[in-house]
């Protein structure tokens, strides 16, 4: 009977550690793809309000990335701030959200990380990509978050 229960148990655990395991990759693989999705629309022109591919604005162009891979976002930049888990700078993941203060009135920009100390957003050029070792960025950075 003990050895009944003590294979029950260990049954559960690995049955679980699999889903648990199973659930973070699919969390990271719509964040992935939303940050790829983002890189396609690289040149499309800004337009305030805008969230489709005919001009978007920071918050659009997330939100419309994510949503392709699945997952719907709040509409604004400081909306999309209060959701996920906070990331350390040093510790970003392809497909976090990454948050800047550029009016002085909190978050007011987002913008999806890709890689190698950059990001894809869209501001009054339209979409592209920047670095966050940008001297206009960095000194705005409040934060990043991980869906």
């Amino acid at each position: 009977m003990k050895k009944l229960l003590i294979a029950t148990l260990l049954s559960f655990t690995l049955l679980f550690s699999g889903l648990a395991g199973s659930i973070q990759t699919e969390a990271a693989s719509f964040s992935t793809s939303a940050a790829n999705i983002a890189q396609k629309y690289i040149g499309k022109p800004y337009k305030w309000g805008g969230t489709t591919p005919k001009g978007f604005d920071c918050s659009g162009l997330v939100g419309y990335s994510f949503k392709k891979a699945g997952k719907t976002l709040p509409r604004t930049a400081a909306a999309m701030y209060k959701t996920g888990k906070s990331v350390a700078k040093n510790k970003l993941q392809k497909g976090d959200l990454v948050f800047f203060n550029t009016s002085s009135k909190g978050v007011s920009h987002v913008a999806i990380y890709i890689g190698n100390n950059k990001v894809v957003h869209s501001v009054t050029k339209g979409v592209k990509i920047d670095s966050l070792s940008n001297s206009y960025w960095k000194a705005r950075y409040v934060g990043a978050k991980r869906l």
